[in-house]
């Protein structure tokens, strides 16, 4: 029964969220503004439910950078210490919002990942297109980016099984606990893990 009344609880709980954290959203948007200049918010397609594609909004925390192909430079090359504070502080996350008024995400989900992965999951990790990506999710509570792709994404499939409004309940206290201790938090998770891909190449390569 939770699962339909899942949509209902994201649509209340995001308006009165966004309610409350506007001021802090238009602090967040003129520091950005100042630091690192237009524009203020980065936007890209992920995989939602079902695997459709959607934009996925945060506050931008990277300079702009790009290789003679134009492409952007790696995670490490754009890194600057204001966008990682505003990533340690889970700022950025805060538009995401408007993806939860908007019903392309959950308060809580698994993580939604970069379309290029979409190759790279086995059949029974694929259950996280069944429902909703979130904002924040139980990979994200039992240790956020730094935990291995492997138990991140078998997190994911646990949470699909057993979801539940206790569940749900039990993650978003957890999720506020962490960002307040800034537990379990890699301001730079390029330079902390492989990208799921080239991750999973590796375990090819290795079991050759």
């Amino acid at each position: 029964m939770y699962r339909h009344m899942k949509r209902g609880f994201d649509l209340v709980g995001a308006i009165l969220m966004l309610g409350v954290f506007s001021p802090v959203m238009a602090v967040v948007a003129l520091l950005l503004r100042i630091k690192l200049g237009s524009p203020i918010l980065f936007k890209q397609q992920r995989p939602g439910m079902g695997e459709r594609p959607f934009y996925i909004y945060k506050f931008r925390t990277m300079a702009e950078m790009y290789d003679a192909q134009g492409q952007p430079l790696s995670d490490a090359r754009r890194y600057i210490k204001f966008g990682g504070l505003i990533r340690k502080l889970s700022l950025d996350e805060l538009p995401q919002l408007v993806n939860v008024v908007k019903g392309e995400m959950s308060l809580i989900g698994p993580r939604p990942l970069l379309i290029r992965y979409s190759p790279h999951y086995s059949e029974r990790e694929r259950l996280r297109f069944t429902v909703r990506p979130g904002i924040t999710g139980l990979a994200q509570v039992s240790g956020r980016n730094t935990s291995e792709w492997k138990q991140r994404l078998s997190y994911d499939v646990t949470y699909v099984e057993k979801l539940s409004f206790r569940l749900d309940a039990l993650i978003l206290c957890k999720t506020v606990l962490k960002v307040i201790r800034q537990d379990d938090v890699v301001a730079n998770p390029g330079e902390h893990s492989l990208p799921l891909d080239e991750y999973r190449m590796n375990q090819k390569e290795g079991s050759a």
